[in-house]
């Protein structure tokens, strides 16, 4: 995934935001698009007007596409408020010249409060401190990215409060401001709650400071399949060979989408009709079976389309295709198919496991297919297959002579 830097811009005059990365046509469609962003050819970038508003549109647009670094603006930022500070206490006059007589000044300055969406200079070091240690450690971009969204949120809503002065009982209060005012449901708060746990135990290096913060229990939600006769009819929807390809290869493997843009020509074996899987969720390699089908479809895509690295390619050469655009195509296909049923590529790997359970399929392979730790992940599937459903017979039917 591309990295786009955002820093300080002072371009004709006014305060800008600068936004800097190696070309891509998904990232510039999205900044000219749904970022309002314009181009400066003196500078060789894409900006906006340095604003709350503008900030959080970037973010919101870029996140899911790109892995932004703005350490620089943020710096900016701090200075910016920093200089705001001294200019109200007298900082700036000729008589106080050293570092520790400004420090001292900042100390005894009561904390300003700051406008919504803003992260106050208090806690300006926390994101580029998390982020440093998550990448460190190797986690996902996936997860960084969820972590570094829900630590932003926290430090917008404590304001000038140093997040590093809180105490377990504290942030205790938070979680039930979250539940009980916020009304967060009970995933969107577990990834808030792993997100601050990481960085108090982590990178503060508190360890057990979570020990007493109960979670929330979550509900059982069961994963939503689409019929084999909806399959067929979502397939047909498809005209284009490569977008047939990528959603017939995600029902027929049960892959995530993540792992169908990351499939290399490699990763393709043709004699032995495996495919490989390399760094799924958790970092784990595995192998799944391509069935004599997908064989033929495969061969016939790649007879039109020569890619020179991935299996499946954006608009550019050699560059990943985008998880955004192959959650378009199938929720394009639905619509065609007339299938009302939410859900999105993932529901392909639902599927998956279901109409294999139903055809007798051990669930330990089944298990060993989609790639999960756990087989309790695995036999949620049986709440959702009708292979035993079947054969039961409702009371109502033994009455119904009678009625």
């Amino acid at each position: 995934m591309k990295k786009v830097h955002l820093k300080p811009l002072q371009h004709r005059g006014q305060e800008c935001i600068g936004l800097y990365f190696d070309n891509s046509a998904v990232i510039n469609g999205a900044l000219r698009q749904k970022a309002g962003a314009r181009w400066s050819q003196t500078n060789k970038c894409w900006y906006v007007p340095l604003s709350e508003e503008n900030h959080n549109r970037i973010y919101t647009v870029l996140q899911s596409i790109a892995v932004l670094e703005e350490k620089e603006l943020l710096d900016y930022l701090s200075e910016k408020k920093a200089g705001a500070v001294l200019a109200t206490t007298g900082a700036g006059d000729a008589g106080l010249k050293t570092v520790e007589e400004v420090k001292s000044i900042r100390t005894t300055q009561k904390a300003e409060p700051v406008a919504d969406n803003v992260i106050h200079p208090a806690n300006a070091g926390v994101l580029p401190e998390l982020k440093q240690q998550l990448v460190l450690r190797g986690y996902s971009a996936s997860t960084i990215r969820t972590y570094m969204n829900e630590m932003r949120v926290f430090l917008v809503t404590v304001k000038e409060h140093p997040v590093k002065e809180f105490t377990p009982e504290r942030l205790r209060d938070y979680f039930q401001y979250c539940l009980e005012v916020l009304k967060l449901t009970e995933n969107t708060l577990h990834s808030r709650i792993n997100a601050l746990k990481f960085y108090y135990e982590r990178v503060l290096k508190r360890e057990k400071f979570f020990f007493d913060i109960p979670r929330p229990k979550k509900g059982m939600q069961l994963p939503r399949v689409l019929s084999k006769e909806e399959m067929v009819r979502l397939l047909r929807a498809i005209e284009n060979v490569k977008h047939k390809t990528m959603i017939m290869l995600g029902y027929a493997c049960g892959l995530r989408v993540s792992e169908i843009i990351h499939i290399e020509l490699r990763d393709v074996d043709k004699d032995r009709h495996l495919l490989m899987i390399r760094r799924g969720k958790g970092k784990k390699d595995r192998v799944v079976s391509l069935s004599p089908v997908m064989m033929v479809m495969l061969q016939e895509y790649q007879a039109i389309y020569a890619t020179s690295r991935y299996l499946f390619e954006g608009q550019e050469s050699g560059e990943m295709y985008s998880i955004r655009s192959l959650q378009a195509i199938i929720q394009k296909a639905k619509e065609k198919a007339g299938i009302n049923r939410e859900g999105g590529m993932h529901m392909l790997r639902h599927s998956f496991a279901t109409h294999l359970i139903e055809k007798g399929t051990d669930v330990v392979f089944i298990q060993r297919l989609l790639g999960h730790n756990d087989i309790k992940t695995t036999l949620r599937y049986l709440h959702v297959t009708n292979k035993n459903l079947l054969n039961i017979i409702s009371p109502l039917d033994d009455i119904k002579d009678f009625l």
